[in-house]
């Protein structure tokens, strides 16, 4: 609890930093190389009082470091801490082996879920439903087919058949998040049922809806995020 304390704590400092217009715009001019003070004011038009205050600020949250030149001595160079926007990055989940996603009948969210999780992340995955339906919803094949998905449409499985102790478990529906229960490591996306509604449309944003769910959590989860 101590270093997550510790951790947010750096991380809080990095966004304070960065919530200033004129030194997101030192930052987005170091990305690619470095620069000296004075180079940095010329290229954004900024006083050179105001460039050293905004660049005080930056080495003090440890985004930005100086280094003297190996020329002229007298001048100073300003280079970027990859290392520390990094730290802004999704925090890590540990000890996460299979992912499990749930939603009731197994038959649209969770399948769609498992089978981009599968096509981008090429982790080991299941999907499982609390009442599930005896195949999967036609409109969820489609939308799968169509987005070159692999999809099996006999493939519903329940949650006691699938889940084991050491899962992540995910509820892509309020429904099963609801109806969980016991010890599991689990969470919750609130994704809408596209079965409600049952147009290729609904269905579409369901799958856009899971495939950015999908590409934000692998970060956290696999070293090379989404492949």
């Amino acid at each position: 609890m101590k270093d997550e304390s510790s951790s947010l704590g750096r991380r809080a400092r990095i966004h304070a930093a960065l919530g200033d217009p004129a030194r997101l715009a030192i930052v987005d001019a170091l990305t690619l190389g470095d620069a000296s003070p004075g180079e940095i004011a010329h290229a954004l038009d900024m006083p050179t009082n105001l460039v050293a205050h905004h660049v005080k600020v930056l080495t003090g949250a440890g985004i930005v470091i100086r280094g003297r030149s190996e020329g002229d001595r007298r001048r100073t160079y300003l280079r970027l801490r990859p290392e520390a926007l990094a730290a802004l990055a999704t925090p890590r989940l540990a000890g996460v082996g299979r992912v499990v996603f749930v939603c009731t009948h197994n038959s649209a969210r969770s399948q769609l879920a498992a089978a981009l999780w599968r096509q981008r992340a090429h982790g080991d995955v299941a999907s499982a439903g609390t009442k599930p339906a005896t195949r999967v919803h036609p409109r969820a094949v489609a939308v799968a087919h169509r987005h070159h998905l692999d999809l099996d449409p006999t493939g519903t499985a329940h949650v006691t058949e699938v889940v084991r102790r050491d899962d992540l478990v995910i509820a892509v529906c309020d429904n099963a998040h609801e109806e969980l229960t016991g010890p599991i490591h689990r969470l919750h996306w609130s994704v809408p049922d596209p079965v409600r509604v049952d147009t290729d449309e609904a269905f579409e944003a369901a799958y856009a809806d899971l495939a950015d769910r999908v590409d934000r959590l692998a970060p956290a989860i696999l070293p090379g995020g989404p492949r």
